[in-house]
Order: C-alpha cells, then sequence, then structure tokens
C-alpha cells in the first residue's frame, strides 16, 4: 500500500469541507471525483473514514484516528517544502489568515493584490469570523483581532491601534435629529453588538466619566453589518475609523458629538501560537501588514 500525499489533502479537504462539492470547489477538482478519490483512500487503507448518508458525513473512530495523523504529515511536508524555498530566499507555502469581517474587508482586502505580486509563491486562505476563533482547531497561521487580548499563549504583533467614532447617516439625522449630549442617546436607535459586550461601550466624555454602557435598540454580531445599517440610516453606531474612513470622506456618514470623544484607541493585534515556529511565509506577512496599516 503506497499512499500519496494528495490523497491525504484530498481526504482533509473533505473534512474540513464538510461536503464533497465543498472539498471539490476546494480542490478544483469535480464533486463525484472526490467521491472516487475518497473511496480509493478507504480501500487502500481497508476502512470507512466517513460514514456518509444522504444529509451528512461524520468520522468512524479509524477516521478520527487517521485524521491527526494525515494532517500532521501535510503540514509536515508543507514545512518541508518551504525550507527548500528558503534556501533560494522565496517565501512559500500555504499561508491561512483569519479576520472579523471589517477587518478583513477594510484592512486586508485592500493590499492582497500587492501582497500576491509581491509574493507569488505564497498561497493565501482567508476566512472571516466574527467571533474568536481557535488557532489550532480551524487551522490558522494568523488571526488579526481587533480590542484588548486575553489568550496568553498567543504571540501578538500590534499594529496600527484606531478610534472609534459615533457616526450617523445624514438621512437619519434629517429625520430624527442630533444628539448634543450623551443624555440625549436614550431618544435615538443605538446599534450595538450582540457581543463581546465591551463593544457597547462607547468612548464618550460625560458627567459620569469617559465611557458610556449602551443598550442596543438593534443588535448585530458584525461590525460590517452595522456598518450598513447606518449606511441606511437605521440608527447611530460607534464604529472603528478604519471601517468608515471612506464613508465619512465621500460623506454617507458624519461624525456625531465630536466635542465628547475621548483618546480611546481600539488595539489591534496579528496574534499566532507562541510554539508555533515563525515561518518565513508568516513573516513575510506580518511586516508587509504592519507596513500597510
Amino acid at each position: 500500500m503506497a499512499l500519496n500525499s494528495d490523497a491525504l489533502r484530498l481526504f482533509l479537504a473533505v473534512v474540513d469541507g464538510g461536503s464533497m462539492s465543498a472539498a471539490a470547489e476546494m480542490l478544483g477538482q469535480t464533486a463525484s471525483g472526490v467521491s472516487r478519490g475518497l473511496s480509493r483512500l478507504e480501500e487502500q487503507l481497508g476502512v470507512t473514514l466517513l460514514s456518509r448518508t444522504t444529509r451528512r458525513m461524520e468520522l468512524t473512530e479509524e477516521g478520527s484516528q487517521f485524521l491527526q495523523k494525515a494532517r500532521r504529515i501535510v503540514e509536515s511536508l508543507e514545512e518541508a517544502e518551504e525550507c527548500m524555498r528558503i534556501i533560494h530566499q522565496q517565501p512559500a507555502g500555504r499561508l491561512r489568515v483569519d479576520a472579523s469581517a471589517p477587518v478583513m474587508l477594510h484592512c486586508v482586502v485592500p493590499h492582497v493584490r500587492e501582497f500576491r505580486e509581491r509574493y507569488p509563491a505564497i498561497l493565501l486562505e482567508l476566512t472571516s469570523n466574527d467571533r474568536i476563533v481557535d488557532l489550532l482547531e480551524h487551522r490558522t497561521d494568523v488571526a488579526l483581532r481587533a480590542g484588548p487580548l486575553t489568550d496568553s499563549s498567543l504571540h501578538a504583533r500590534p499594529l496600527r491601534p484606531s478610534p472609534r467614532f459615533l457616526l450617523a447617516s445624514p438621512r437619519y439625522l434629517a429625520g430624527r435629529g442630533e444628539p448634543r449630549r450623551v443624555e440625549d442617546l436614550a431618544g435615538h436607535e443605538l446599534l450595538g453588538f450582540t457581543q463581546p459586550e465591551t463593544l457597547n461601550v462607547w468612548p464618550l466624555r460625560h458627567e459620569g466619566g469617559s465611557s458610556y454602557p449602551i443598550t442596543p435598540t438593534l443588535a448585530t454580531s458584525s461590525g460590517e453589518t452595522q456598518r450598513l445599517l447606518a449606511l441606511e440610516g437605521v440608527g447611530l453606531a460607534c464604529l472603528s475609523e478604519f471601517m468608515v474612513r471612506h464613508d465619512l470622506a465621500q460623506g454617507r456618514l458624519v461624525k456625531v458629538m465630536e466635542h465628547a470623544y475621548t483618546d480611546y484607541l481600539q488595539p489591534m493585534h496579528a496574534v499566532y501560537y507562541r510554539n508555533t515556529p515563525l515561518a518565513r511565509r508568516i513573516a513575510c506577512f506580518l511586516d508587509f501588514l504592519a507596513e500597510r496599516l
């Protein structure tokens, strides 16, 4: 029996994608081709790796054990390939980057073309999660996180922090009026977050201090969803400057109650696990992003 790396990568794609069609899209193959490849692998091993029904797939006990070993083998192969390329000073290999939708759309996507031109041998995989993900579980090399960090098992490289602004669309202000004091916010539609609750504390000066906790009249899990709601005139939002820079420049959103702004800056970090050797492809990405942000 002779297994090859393509068969292992196909198996991992099926598990990570959750379906034959998702794996086919990831690998650039047909779903039927992926299904045949998985069947051949099971025949070679003499075991069933995935129990399959019309609705779902689940790893068998043998599949779970094989998954761990297959993942280690593929990662070792990728590291070996990268080591050979490092000799020739060409950063290469797969780089998996995760960020919330706003950070991905406004801080990463605008610079991807330039990064790819500079490092064509680095294969980017970009994922967006509005909740903090486990880097190992999601096979993520680097995560970009806005806000304070709490996980001490991570290396963190600080990136440019961002102020938060209280914002509204001209249409909203024309219909509801502009609040002048923090106390006036009680009479307005306030857009907030389902979590974390710290994002529902707005950095505004008032008689009680320099932060103002709100009770959202409409809460979202995504800052990008909140931005679009503000653009549609649904309510007031407190968002990071990097998200709304172009909206402010073009007059689609305007700052509200600027006299109450504090000097608070929301931190942003690029993080990776402490026990992960800083691969050249990761270092290149961190250096590049630090330059741009």
